[in-house]
């Protein structure tokens, strides 16, 4: 039996990872948004929610103009960051402190898709696989503009909100 060692190949693989990704984050986003206590972190990662179901129709296309059945492979990176994830939803962290803990792990999320999409992208382009590589695009700077939201929410007060707690806790005051 031969196997096809291709960058076709290891291409369409990686595709099918994230089709599992983005099946994983469906099901997954919902229960992460009601866990979140900031409002702005609750309607960000419900927004993305949508665009991640457009994600999963995107790379349904990517496997039509490619001639291929849409299928998945079980994506043990995002698995395992999502296990990180609901380890934090069950800890004791409450507040703006879990908010932070959520920001951490939807990061970790977008940079992980970051990567994955840029090298398929890359990789259908050096095949000619111009359709693909425009249609994932749109995926990847969703992706970006995902990360940069939620670190524009972390910046934008919630990380200090939440560094202020420790200072509750231990009956200090900052200056």
């Amino acid at each position: 039996m031969q196997h096809d060692h291709s960058l076709h190949t290891l291409m369409l693989d990686e595709i099918r990872d994230l089709y599992d990704a983005e099946h994983q984050l469906v099901k997954a986003l919902p229960k992460i948004a009601q866990a979140a206590t900031s409002p702005m972190l609750r309607k960000a990662i419900e927004g993305h929610l949508e665009e991640t179901k457009g994600h999963v129709n995107r790379l349904e296309r990517a496997f039509e103009v490619l001639g291929e059945t849409a299928k998945r492979k079980h994506c043990a990176g995002i698995s395992g960051i999502l296990d990180e994830g609901q380890q934090l939803l069950k800890s004791d962290f409450e507040g703006v402190v879990k908010d932070a803990g959520i920001i951490a792990g939807a990061q970790r999320v977008e940079h992980y898709e970051t990567a994955a999409y840029g090298n398929v992208i890359a990789w259908a382009r050096a095949m000619g696989h111009e359709e693909v590589a425009r249609i994932l695009h749109q995926t990847l700077e969703e992706e970006k503009a995902a990360n940069d939201k939620l670190s524009n929410i972390g910046e934008g007060g919630l990380n200090r909100e939440a560094a202020a707690t420790m200072d509750m806790d231990l009956g200090e005051s900052r200056v």
